[in-house]
């Protein structure tokens, strides 16, 4: 379904400042996956969604995405089939457009847009149906600038929007890291009923080793720009925090480490 290989990607590169950021990244996900992804900060974790959503170019690999190699296909052409959702609730968003509107543009995503009024009338009312979903009055207020909303409504309304039409990928980047718990909760509650009752294939990186160990069906370690962990199946439902942080200490070569030094 995904498959990236020998993805190589390093940033000022011949400077001083030169971070290999992806190095020889080779992943294959496959068909309904909801792969869960951890590491420090600076191990590449969202330089790898990035190169998946086409934000940049390898600087060598390949990236294919439904048998089609999508490696020079640029952003908005690959956002055809990739749905994403990111850390700061505000860039899923038009603040100043209404709710409705920002769910008509994401209805549009991969089709071609035509001068015709924005939001139709059975657009408004499906619209009403998933918004209902939430829990979180927003049906009644579509007409309503997206930027009055608080943090979590908008990022539930990314998330709707982000699946409005079935994406072949989803990527998550940290999407509840900049949320209160009980916020970022309520997100997570909807991210498990969106993937499973769509049975979407999913990258959801995350800061946080419990939900890493509780969603999804797979989870992968990155470190210093290369996967050095993937644990799935009955492996994986038994693994517990400290698992991870053991084996963490081995890669730094025994050395103790906390939580909070893997993903802080």
């Amino acid at each position: 379904m995904l498959n990236v290989s020998d993805g190589i990607k390093v940033f000022n590169k011949g400077g001083v400042n030169e971070v290999t950021a992806l190095n020889g990244v080779s992943l294959d996900v496959r068909e309904g996956d909801f792969v869960t992804v951890i590491g420090s900060n600076g191990a590449g974790k969202s330089t790898f969604l990035n190169a998946v959503a086409g934000t940049f170019r390898l600087d060598s690999g390949k990236v294919e995405l439904d048998g089609d190699d999508v490696t020079g296909w640029p952003e908005y052409k690959r956002a055809g089939r990739i749905g994403r959702v990111f850390q700061d609730p505000l860039m899923g968003t038009c603040a100043g457009a209404t709710i409705e509107q920002n769910l008509a543009l994401a209805m549009k995503r991969g089709k071609r847009r035509g001068l015709g009024m924005g939001v139709k009338r059975r657009d408004r009312d499906y619209f009403r149906e998933r918004l209902e979903t939430l829990n979180l009055g927003l049906e009644d207020r579509l007409g309503a600038a997206t930027g009055l909303l608080s943090g979590g409504q908008r990022q539930a309304l990314t998330m709707l929007m982000a699946t409005l039409v079935r994406p072949r990928l989803l990527l998550l980047d940290e999407h509840t890291a900049a949320l209160d718990p009980k916020t970022a909760s309520m997100i997570l509650d909807l991210t498990d009923e969106l993937v499973s009752g769509q049975r979407l294939t999913t990258l959801m990186v995350t800061h946080n080793m419990q939900q890493a160990i509780s969603l999804g069906n797979r989870l992968i370690m990155f470190h210093r720009g290369e996967i050095v962990m993937d644990i799935c199946g009955e492996e994986k439902k038994g693994l517990k925090v400290e698992d991870l942080l053991q084996r963490f200490a081995k890669l730094r070569g025994g050395e103790g480490v906390t939580d909070r030094m893997l993903l802080g």
